[in-house]
């Protein structure tokens, strides 16, 4: 079986463009019609429509790609284990996380992955808890790095408690005060996080029994951080979110404390591959996490 065509296609199915795939994978773009029209006639169907904004997946290419990406999965774990055996390092990883993560976490943990691990090839994807899940569900990731709220369909490693803080404006009168009492919020315009992105805030809200005034959301939450820094309101976001941000805004702990636990999620159906297993253990070893 030639495994690259089942590849090709679940990365023109990834990135909707014929062109974008060929140079990720040394494919002109003649080439990547080629291979794709043989699997075309080997299937007996077609696998994508052309549109002025890129391709599209017919219904049949929808209903394979799942199978297609649990065969790459294991294919690439058979690799994996047999490069293992033969004290080879090589291989393939995709991590998808927050990119809050990605900023904070990551670059230390790769760092000390590839001093052992160099053969091992690192992908991100980066997005919200929804996307995370359902990256790590159809096995398009090896591992998710989030938030457990709403990730209860994956195998859970706690890793880290993060608090949630009240994100204000420089000029906020915070007259003293360590922590700002959640019922504080109302008083404000509210800028807040999508649900699908971010859970936590809208729980802690809920769990607080507050109403606030939203005015504004965002999936983004550099321009949360931003909008508040201009005094178009407040929000909350995790404490690990915001970083350098610091200078731009105030950061107070909310009264009650609120926090998320983040860790890793992995298919609960299937074992991680050699290569995500020493990655997991890497994340822990770094972050100093028994």
């Amino acid at each position: 079986m030639d495994i690259n065509k089942y590849i090709l296609f679940a990365d023109v199915a990834a990135t909707k463009n014929f062109t974008k795939s060929g140079e990720r994978m040394g494919y002109t773009q003649p080439g990547v019609s080629h291979v794709l029209k043989a699997m075309e006639r080997e299937l007996g169907f077609p696998l994508f429509l052309r549109t002025p904004k890129g391709v599209t997946l017919t219904s049949n290419a929808e209903t394979i790609l799942p199978l297609v990406r649990e065969l790459l999965a294991v294919n690439e774990q058979l690799t994996q284990t047999v490069s293992n055996i033969n004290g080879l390092e090589t291989g393939h990883l995709c991590i998808a996380t927050f990119a809050s993560i990605s900023r904070s976490w990551l670059p230390q943990v790769i760092f000390a992955f590839k001093q052992k691990y160099q053969g091992i090839e690192i992908e991100l994807l980066e997005g919200g808890t929804d996307d995370i899940v359902g990256w790590v569900e159809n096995s398009q990731a090896d591992l998710g790095l989030l938030s457990k709220k709403h990730a209860s369909s994956l195998r859970w490693t706690p890793l880290y408690e993060d608090a949630l803080m009240a994100i204000l404006p420089k000029d906020y009168p915070v007259n003293g005060r360590e922590a700002i009492p959640m019922k504080e919020i109302e008083k404000w315009p509210f800028i807040i996080s999508a649900e699908g992105v971010d859970y936590d805030v809208h729980n802690a809200i809920q769990k607080a029994g507050i109403t606030p005034d939203i005015r504004y959301t965002s999936t983004d939450d550099h321009t949360v951080i931003s909008m508040v820094s201009n005094n178009l309101g407040v929000s909350i976001l995790p404490n690990l979110v915001i970083g350098t941000a610091q200078s731009k805004i105030l950061a107070l702990p909310l009264e009650p404390y609120f926090s998320r636990e983040l860790g890793i999620g992995a298919r609960a159906d299937s074992g991680l591959s050699p290569a995500a297993r020493r990655f997991a253990q890497t994340i822990k070893e770094t972050l100093q996490i028994s």
